[in-house]
């Protein structure tokens, strides 16, 4: 199934990509934001954005754009993509003017990294058509894309939704149990517990642990995941470590000490100039730079080693 038109309420930076990869693909673009200055910053963010993928860098977009505060604008629409901040009651009160102003087999997605796509769809009208999806910044640039079922989802609604996907050029994954963390945020989060475990034990410090790191994944990790890692490096060895480590790692339940004061004092990372590591505004913007340039060349290459998967319809 090829979708011409497809809806997003919510243009904060997650919902302004999604916007981009859209029209990058030409598919008409309906956007309900009520913050009338957020349109105007979507269209500088997707003029900004598009040159960055060779084969939209001169597409025309503007006439497949439509902003507006109404959304009675997405009647037309044929799928529809809620991005607005992760906070469950507002989530499911749009879902709800979402399946008000859409016909009765439209699927709708909400975007969300953590909160339980079958509590989200608890409130609405006709549950199975609404279904999770987790898009990774930036969003125009990577193949990542989660597709999370709730309890109550359907079939149709699944296979819509990995259609969206393969049309925009990402590569789905599908969760088929609603769990907390989905795939990739609960390896994710497992990860960053063991390093805050390092350095609150004072085993080596954030700058050693960075640094560690990456010189051990960057040799594999944008060509296997963990399971055929496993694979290509011995099972077994790994089965005999597992024995001996799995009771030595952290089973910490609280937010870290050192977390939880940066956050108190206000540090927001690179947004800021201050986190973990102190910047300058132009060095923040060169680690900006660095990520994307490596969001293009590990999809290149990942391009190489996962094709992506055919349209289902």
């Amino acid at each position: 199934m090829q979708f011409e038109t497809v809806g997003i309420v919510g243009l904060g930076l997650m919902g302004r990509g999604i916007a981009t990869v859209l029209l990058a693909h030409n598919i008409r673009v309906v956007a309900i934001d009520p913050n009338v200055e957020s349109h105007s910053y979507t269209e500088k963010h997707i003029e900004i954005s598009l040159p960055d993928l060779p084969e939209a860098a001169n597409i025309t977009w503007r006439d497949r754009f439509i902003a507006s505060t109404n959304f009675a604008e997405l009647v037309d629409c044929q799928f529809v993509i809620e991005s607005i901040p992760e906070e469950p009651e507002l989530k499911q009160q749009v879902l709800g003017q979402i399946e008000a102003a859409v016909a009765a087999n439209v699927p709708i997605a909400t975007n969300t990294s953590a909160l339980p796509i079958s509590l989200l769809q608890s409130a609405c009208q006709q549950p199975e058509r609404v279904i999770g999806m987790h898009w990774g910044e930036p969003c125009h640039l990577t193949r990542f894309l989660e597709i999370i079922r709730g309890q109550q989802t359907d079939d149709t609604t699944t296979a819509a939704t990995i259609s969206v996907g393969t049309q925009v050029g990402k590569d789905p994954t599908v969760v088929k149990k609603d769990v907390p963390g989905f795939i990739v945020n609960r390896l994710a989060y497992a990860m960053y517990r063991e390093a805050f475990w390092l350095v609150e034990n004072d085993v080596a410090d954030v700058e050693t642990i960075d640094r560690a790191f990456t010189n051990a994944i960057s040799i594999w990790a944008d060509i296997a995941g963990p399971f055929r890692w496993m694979d290509m490096t011995g099972l077994a060895a790994y089965g005999q470590a597992m024995k001996r480590l799995f009771p030595e790692l952290s089973c910490e339940k609280s937010v870290p000490k050192m977390m939880q004061q940066l956050v108190d004092s206000g540090a927001q990372g690179t947004a800021n100039c201050r986190g973990f590591y102190n910047y300058t505004p132009e060095e923040a913007d060169q680690w900006r730079a660095r990520w994307v340039a490596n969001t293009k060349r590990t999809r290149e290459l990942a391009d190489l080693n996962y094709p992506s998967a055919k349209d289902p319809a």
